[in-house]
């Protein structure tokens, strides 16, 4: 029997495969648990319209993502810690805090996640932050972290 995997399958293929097994592996295996469907016109089909609305989705996410790059790439943040003595920074700026001013200051949605942060912010001054959007895309954000 001709089966197309729905998933990846160890020792049999890859998802969206044609492979031929045993019409009793197919029965008791594959199908019941939804790894694959039997290789049918109509099933063939189906699956070429779902991989093609797939591709759709993926263009519109990263044509979403270059869109917000931009705008990020265009604008800045202020964010502010307190000082301590001789004007060094008393404590450091986190992801999750330049995300919370994102959201504030520009009314954009970013996942704390999404920043490429090696260790949080403990200076003064403009800092560049790397944020990965997409697979493909990665902008650049303006922190400019202050003494409050």
């Amino acid at each position: 029997m001709e089966i197309v995997l729905l998933e990846d399958v160890k020792a049999l293929g890859k998802k969206g495969q044609i492979v031929k097994v045993s019409d009793g592996y197919a029965r008791n295996f594959i199908l019941p648990k939804k790894l694959g469907v039997e290789a049918t016109p109509k099933n063939l089909n189906d699956l070429k319209l779902q991989k093609a609305n797939e591709a759709k989705v993926a263009a519109e996410q990263l044509q979403a993502a270059k869109e917000l790059a931009e705008k990020l790439g265009q604008s800045s943040i202020t964010v502010s810690i307190r000082a301590g003595e001789g004007g060094r920074a008393f404590g450091s700026v986190s992801g999750k805090e330049i995300a919370a001013a994102i959201q504030s200051q520009l009314g954009l949605e970013v996942d704390k996640k999404k920043l490429v942060l090696p260790e949080p912010l403990k200076t003064f001054g403009v800092h560049e932050v790397p944020v990965k959007l997409h697979k493909e895309v990665t902008g650049k954000l303006a922190v400019k972290v202050v003494e409050s």
